[in-house]
């Protein structure tokens, strides 16, 4: 029987009975798709999209840090370079956090021009400063999230983690491509394996897990305490519980069937238009199609007209001709 040695996490005084983490995705990982996978796994660690600092200190509420008490434990992620008001936006969403994550790795250009996410790797000894400065203001523990580096040439992640850890970090989540990648090529598993014996804090893996036998692979070659996932959530709510099962259990449970898979859209959708609206809800929805029916008959489409549809009875009548379609 496969089995990882363990399946519990400390992340400061926050006990993780889980090695798996869903990785914050923006406009992605919102409140409806953290408790839709919560329904699945009761144990991994949930975490926010990226909340900007300055918003949130403006007008001291934000949609996006919606939440409930169902999805602890959760991480919410801010996302900034002023210490202060890093600390402020922490400070704020202390009493709905379990932990309270930095986002030192997002690589848009939107967010690197204005000295955040990635950009924070070329400047240390300020990313330093913002975790000393959150850490100072909550109780709870403060994890960042960076990636192997800026460039090919510039790797500076096993540093980066030693003054994180200095800093009082008391976890890291490190995706295993530079800035310059962005999301093309492979995630290198192998370079998180140098952290192993240079840090004290645990450090999860990120970038391309997309099924439970490449978490355990992941898991092996990075000699990471913990994997979190990202993109490979978006089109099938129960990987992660999956992932956990084949990990702590050995038990590999099927991939869903079609069927299933269009039953999670149909609830997911329902969902998010409960919570945004009809017409909202729909068009936020249009990213999360092509995640949920990739790799079927007559695929491009299908999407066009899901992407393209506002009316609901419109969009079940294609759901229910892609079903008719691959019989």
């Amino acid at each position: 029987m496969l089995k990882t040695n363990s399946h519990i996490i400390n992340i400061g005084s926050v006990k993780l009975n889980s090695r798996v983490a869903l990785a914050p995705l923006a406009g992605i990982t919102d409140f409806v798709l953290r408790q839709l996978i919560r329904e699945y796994s009761k144990t991994c660690l949930l975490m926010t999209e990226m909340i900007s600092s300055e918003a949130l200190v403006q007008k001291s509420d934000c949609n996006i840090a919606y939440t409930s008490e169902k999805e602890a434990p959760i991480s919410f992620q801010i996302e900034g370079h002023k210490p202060e008001l890093m600390a402020k936006s922490a400070k704020i969403l202390e009493k709905k956090a379990s932990v309270i994550d930095i986002n030192m790795g997002c690589p848009i250009n939107k967010i690197v021009k204005g000295q955040d996410g990635c950009s924070l790797m070329k400047n240390p000894q300020l990313a330093k400063d913002i975790v000393i400065a959150v850490k100072e203001a909550v109780s709870i523990p403060v994890t960042c999230k960076f990636r192997l580096g800026w460039g090919q040439d510039s790797k500076n992640f096993v540093e980066y983690a030693q003054l994180m850890q200095e800093a009082g970090a008391s976890a890291v989540t490190v995706h295993a491509r530079t800035r310059s990648q962005l999301y093309s090529g492979n995630a290198d598993w192998s370079e998180l394996s140098k952290l192993k014996g240079e840090i004290d804090i645990p450090y999860y893996a990120n970038g391309d897990i997309t099924s439970p036998e490449l978490a355990l692979k992941c898991l092996e070659i990075s000699k990471a305490d913990g994997i979190a996932i990202g993109r490979a959530s978006m089109g099938d709510l129960s990987l992660i519980s999956r992932i956990e099962k084949y990990l702590n259990e050995g038990i590999l449970l099927p991939e869903p069937t079609l069927s299933e898979k269009i039953a999670m859209l149909k609830k997911h959708l329902d969902t998010e238009i409960a919570f945004r609206g009809e017409e909202t809800g729909i068009k936020f929805f249009r990213k999360f199609y092509p995640c949920y029916i990739k790799n079927i008959r007559g695929g491009g489409e299908f999407r066009h007209k899901l992407v393209t549809e506002l009316n609901y009875d419109n969009i079940i009548k294609t759901l229910k001709e892609i079903l008719h379609n691959e019989k």
